[in-house]
């Protein structure tokens, strides 16, 4: 219960904050980190919370597959279609080459062996644009970028995952937390394709019957029950719920743009109470102990990964298309470290691997850092893309008391929504 009335006051904090945090480097996702770091056992010892806990593994399974349903939504299939190459160059050639990197600089810097570096490489490189929503989330920001970087942060976790489950199973004596099979893997990544493809459209089926429909005040709860049913299913099949989550998302707005609209609100408000919930118990992980455990070697690993290892490896991937220069600078930056990362730092710390504790360590550092340089820095570069409203301006039209709000582009053009 006292992390309930953590969770709270964190929250209430929050909203009373988040005006400003709209407006500056401010940032409501680090509010919670820190909030989560200052009741733990590290500083006041109000909560208790390890990372063998299920709270933590709950919390970030549950805040990942609301944050992908939600993101899916915002994926328009027939505009991805058109514009399929660019978010296929960061999979295709951007994500392997962060994975490269970062395994390298695991194994030369923070000291790993060789299997156990490129594992830490295959879970820090999923992206989570959800830490820098300012980008994602804005009308105003390129529908290009917006849309590179969701459909990246969306599809990469269910893409990552199969070779987190085949380097566990490589690095050594596991305590069988985790099939590893590549056919086990290939099954569940195609389920949990099927399942978010094929949910949403039996469930809209239904809608159309004579004798169904939902009333105007319940159609939110539609999309909601079908989220609740995906993950359900997708836990107790062992398919991938991450891949499902996505792909049911932008199959959802597709063939339901009404559901959608109506679902909006509510799943946007859903995803970020529970980014918040999963960012206060991961805050609580951020111990002065866990920081002291790793290395020099290991702090320059991290500082690579969020300033070097991201940016080159999606700047080398876009080189040749059509994304302006600022974009792409951009999108090289915005590669967080998010839940994905989590969720996947888990599975390494609770396999047994010989050098578990060591390769957590400096994930849940990265993600940390990730966290809070991402977050502080996506509304002033967002606002960049912005208009600058200037208010006072008279209008021949009206009085001369009355004034008007004139935007004056501050680039070439806007994104569309």
């Amino acid at each position: 219960m006292v992390l309930v009335a953590v969770f709270g006051v964190a929250l209430l904090v929050a909203v009373l904050l988040s005006g400003l945090a709209a407006r500056t480097v401010l940032s409501t996702s680090l509010l919670f980190l820190l909030g989560g770091a200052l009741v733990s056992d590290g500083f006041l010892g109000l909560i208790h919370i390890t990372p063998d806990s299920e709270i933590v593994s709950v919390t970030a399974d549950l805040a990942l597959f609301a944050v992908l349903f939600t993101d899916g939504m915002h994926v328009s299939l027939p505009k991805l279609r058109a514009n399929w190459k660019n978010p296929a160059r960061a999979l295709g050639l951007g994500m392997p080459l962060a994975f490269v990197f970062m395994g390298l600089a695991a194994h030369f810097l923070a000291g790993l062996d060789w299997t156990t570096s490129f594992l830490v490489g295959a879970v820090l490189a999923p992206t989570d644009p959800v830490f820098a929503s300012a980008i994602v989330g804005r009308s105003e920001v390129p529908a290009k970028l917006r849309q590179l970087l969701n459909v990246e942060s969306g599809v990469n976790d269910g893409l990552a995952l199969p070779v987190v489950l085949m380097l566990i199973a490589a690095a050594g004596p596991t305590a069988g937390v985790v099939e590893a099979a590549p056919g086990t893997i290939a099954v569940e990544l195609l389920l949990g394709l099927v399942f978010g493809i094929a949910l949403p459209p039996i469930v809209n089926g239904l809608v159309r019957f004579r004798l169904l429909g939902a009333e105007p005040k319940l159609q939110p709860l539609l999309p909601l029950a079908t989220g609740i049913i995906l993950y359900a299913a997708c836990h107790l099949t062992h398919a991938n719920p991450y891949l499902a989550a996505f792909s049911a998302g932008a199959v959802l707005a597709h063939v339901s743009p009404e559901a959608k609209a109506s679902f909006e609100p509510l799943g946007e408000a859903v995803a970020e109470l529970a980014k918040f919930a999963a960012l206060l118990v991961f805050g609580a992980l951020l111990t002065p102990q866990l920081f002291g455990d790793l290395s020099i070697g290991g702090y320059a690993a991290v500082i690579l990964a969020i300033f070097l290892i991201r940016p080159a490896s999606l700047l080398l991937s876009l080189l040749g298309t059509r994304i302006s220069r600022r974009e792409r600078l951009v999108a090289a930056w915005f590669g967080p470290k998010g839940f994905a990362s989590v969720v996947y730092g888990l599975l390494v710390l609770q396999s047994g691997i010989p050098q578990a504790k060591e390769a957590f360590t400096l994930i849940a550092v990265c993600i940390a850092f990730s966290i809070i340089a991402h977050s502080s820095t996506d509304v002033p570069i967002a606002r960049a893309f912005d208009v600058e409203d200037i208010a006072g301006i008279p209008d021949g039209n009206q009085g001369p008391n009355t004034a008007r709000m004139v935007a004056v582009p501050t680039h070439g053009g806007t994104g569309g929504p």
